[in-house]
């Protein structure tokens, strides 16, 4: 089994962390009654002993004694982090492996990225060696920060480059969570295109997810609740907040059920490296598989069942149904449309009471709707996890790789063009020691150039797949 270390950089970083943790315990105490610690745990958590003094004795085998999270804690602020030391959740994380400021960077990417980068530069690094040295296969970082802010854009991608001169050899998934038009942070354009150019050159792996499509969802889900048509019944076991408070909060904070949404994502996505299946998927092969072109490496995610996420008992649907939903736009993470565009490759990754032969099925019956690249036909990754999400039977996560992520970093180019022809706010990143103007014109350049490299694909559209003359063997 392999490892996996979680970054959480920044407060939406932060509070997408602590729901997935909670929600991985949650998962795992659901299946290991025994409270052994096993393969599937030690994936995402060690087992300390606290009688230990210092780092805390690791116990390999046998009883949990107290589980601590594979994971590091950054913020500039201290309120989220302090939050977390003062929740439910505060025994699972090592205060060893936390690093907050108080000053905050401002939504100010320059703050975050030149600022904060080099004030933390060594103790970030300690911290990221302390938790691969308590890892025996380390696989992969998990990276979740938001693109709008200061500290999860700025320090979130110097970070990343970090993690590729320390790591080459272990892979980078980001997470980032892309402000939408009616953002509240008027520099997020800034700092999110400033952040594009750091994921397009030092990331494996980025799911972007579009905070408008998270809150369409949850509205979605409250229709659902408030109309009463599909049952109101608060389910005993679901993966979120179990109470029917949770209902009653929705209108309240969304936020808190918009990041449980993408820490179910992230579990599905981790399901196959933690548990056993008939067709186990691991993280370095999506990168492998999806991923045909080092630039092109940003995966729209969709999510179904969603109701996982509703607390609520809508009757299961049948599994072609999922398949459906699992391509329909109501069901993404971000407002794209794959549908109408090229498909470099697809990954499905399953959990739940799915046979081999429901998988083929279903994506022969969709192949027909979907186009894909003249040269990568059957690019189709699939997986097979037996464990399904608590309270369910079974979940899929489709990963596409599509041109269709072309115009989000459109429009996210336009509203940067907006500000930056007025050269308005400029003043605030070009006062930060080692921000010039040229940060900004080679960012821009470099999302142009991405842009590009979507055109160029899309260009193939409806091109006739060439029958390719077949190697011939001498005898």
């Amino acid at each position: 089994m392999t490892q996996s270390v979680v970054v959480q950089v920044g407060q939406c970083g932060n509070q997408i962390g602590c729901c997935f943790w909670d929600l991985a315990l949650r998962e795992h105490a659901a299946v290991n009654q025994k409270g052994i610690y096993d393969e599937a745990i030690s994936s995402f958590f060690r087992n300390v002993d606290t009688r230990v003094v210092g780092d805390g004795g690791s116990i390999s085998k046998g009883k949990i004694c107290s589980l601590k999270a594979r994971a590091v804690l950054i913020d500039m602020e201290e309120g989220v982090v302090n939050e977390i030391l003062q929740g439910p959740l505060r025994d699972v994380f090592d205060t060893n492996q936390l690093i907050s400021d108080i000053s905050g960077s401002g939504n100010n990417w320059a703050v975050g990225h030149k600022v904060f980068g080099s004030l933390y530069q060594d103790q970030i690094l300690e911290k990221l060696r302390k938790s691969a040295e308590h890892c025996d296969c380390l696989q992969c970082f998990f990276i979740i920060h938001s693109m709008g802010g200061g500290t999860g854009s700025g320090l979130g991608t110097f970070l990343l480059k970090m993690l590729e001169d320390e790591f080459p050899e272990v892979y980078r998934f980001v997470t980032s969570i892309y402000p939408s038009g009616e953002d509240d942070v008027i520099t997020s354009p800034y700092n999110s295109i400033l952040a594009m150019k750091e994921l397009n050159e030092h990331a494996d792996c980025v799911l972007p997810i579009d905070n408008q499509s998270l809150f369409d969802i949850i509205s979605k889900i409250d229709l659902m609740v408030n109309s009463g048509k599909l049952g109101t019944t608060v389910k005993p076991k679901s993966l979120v907040t179990a109470s029917s408070e949770a209902l009653k909060k929705c209108h309240k904070k969304p936020f808190d059920a918009m990041n449980n949404i993408v820490a179910n994502l992230l579990l599905n996505l981790t399901s196959s490296a933690r548990f056993e299946g008939s067709l186990n998927m691991d993280l370095n092969e999506i990168s492998m598989n999806l991923v045909p072109f080092p630039q092109l490496h940003y995966l729209v995610s969709s999510l179904t069942p969603l109701y996982t996420l509703a607390d609520v008992n809508i009757p299961p649907r049948r599994l072609d149904q999922m398949f459906s939903d699992a391509f329909s736009k109501d069901h993404q993470l971000l407002r794209a449309d794959p549908k109408h565009s090229l498909y470099l490759a697809c990954a499905l990754m399953v959990r739940g009471n799915v046979q081999i032969s429901d998988l083929r099925r279903n994506i022969e019956r969709l192949k027909p709707s979907l186009q894909f690249v003249s040269w990568n036909q059957e690019g189709w990754k699939t997986s097979l996890c037996s464990i399904p999400p608590v309270g369910h039977s079974h979940s899929l996560l489709a990963l596409a790789n599509n041109t269709c992520m072309k115009p989000t970093f459109m429009e996210l180019k336009e509203r940067f063009m907006r500000l930056y022809k007025k050269k308005a706010h400029l003043h605030h990143y070009l006062q930060v020691e080692g921000m010039e103007e040229s940060c900004f014109t080679e960012a821009v350049s470099s999302l142009s150039a991405l842009i590009q490299e979507y055109n160029q694909l899309d260009a193939t559209k409806n091109m006739p797949v060439q029958d390719l003359p077949r190697l011939s063997i001498a005898v």
